[in-house]
């Protein structure tokens, strides 16, 4: 019998017809919430991760927003340290607790993690140094192991950190080259700085420091050197520092120039350089491409596009620098 109520059509299915067609869905309902995969993402980075980080909460937020969403059909493991001796553990756990995928934050933790597994996947988030000369992957359009990301290895931003700087102080003949012995992406970056110094008759001196305790006697040291003004090179030692490293810098007299995110927001003078949050982000394009079956070793690692120019006028009015019209018109932000 076939009734008519409030203009749907509703259709009375004798008793027994009911069962049968009540015994046959529920077998594919228990099947479907069986095989409902709830994805496991490990992340490992070579400092102190938690789910507020800034990088963390641009992964997930990426995650969330191509159907992966925490709680639901995905969870994170969680792994971080500034130790280093402690970072081949983190990975092994992280082997241990079977994630589907590993998301590492930088050199350091994408070499544990390859030492640590070559069957799970690994999306590196910043390849700071270059991935191929490192053995990470065989190459840039095939990675051809278990192995891709993004990479923020982009050596000639020293030169153009030089040129910037240059163009604010024309009489520049000597800086300093903050660089720490920690970072394995110095020593490529440190000669790319040198040769952009000769084309430029920019004398360099190179300052060392390896984090917080050191960096107050690596600004003594530069001073000492009577350079005019610092570049610091690209580090995790250096980027959880940012706002000491500016308060220095306006301390000593001496204008700085950085490529991480957030230097010139800290009180820096100018940040130049591609944008680790927004790798961080696109790191979520892989684990999710990961997720629905792509083979990480036809993942081509992507290179950076985009780059940043922020300049923070309050410090720049505090170093008694004029900075050039043609500049702020080129800057992405101008902090007033």
């Amino acid at each position: 019998m076939v009734k008519r109520l409030f203009g749907v059509f509703r259709t009375r299915l004798p008793i027994t017809t009911s069962v049968a067609v009540a015994l046959l869905v529920a077998p594919l309902a228990a099947e479907a919430q069986q095989t409902a995969k709830t994805y496991r993402v490990g992340v490992i980075h070579s400092s102190p991760i938690q789910s507020t980080s800034l990088a963390f909460r641009a992964l997930r937020e990426r995650l969330r927003e191509l159907g992966y969403v925490e709680g639901q059909n995905c969870t994170f493991e969680l792994r971080g340290s500034a130790r280093p001796e402690d970072l081949p553990s983190l990975a092994a756990d992280l082997v241990a607790a079977r994630v589907d995928v590993i998301v590492a934050g930088d050199p350091s933790t994408a070499a544990v993690a390859k030492r640590a597994t070559s069957k799970i996947p690994i999306v590196v988030t910043v390849f700071a140094v270059d991935p191929v000369a490192a053995g990470l992957v065989e190459s840039l359009a095939r990675p051809g192991r278990n192995v891709t990301g993004l990479t923020f290895f982009a050596p000639e931003m020293s030169g153009k950190r030089l040129e910037l700087l240059k163009e604010i102080i024309p009489r520049l003949s000597r800086v300093a080259a903050l660089w720490s012995s920690h970072a394995v992406q110095h020593p490529s970056l440190l000669q790319e700085t040198d040769d952009a110094a000769r084309r430029l008759g920019i004398a360099v001196a190179r300052v060392e420091a390896n984090g917080a305790d050191d960096i107050a006697r690596a600004f003594q040291t530069a001073v000492k050197k009577r350079v005019s003004a610092m570049v610091i090179l690209q580090a995790a030692e250096f980027a959880r520092i940012n706002p000491q490293i500016a308060e220095l810098g306006l301390k000593h007299q001496l204008p700085t120039i950085s490529g991480e995110d957030g230097f010139a927001e800290g009180g820096g003078l100018i940040k130049y350089g591609p944008s680790w949050m927004e790798n961080w982000r696109r790191a979520g394009d892989y684990v999710a491409k990961i997720l629905k079956g792509a083979n990480p070793a036809d993942l081509p690692v992507e290179q950076p596009t985009k780059f940043e120019l922020v300049i923070n006028m309050k410090t720049a009015k505090a170093l008694r620098l004029m900075i050039p019209p043609s500049l702020l018109l080129r800057a992405d932000q101008v902090i007033e």
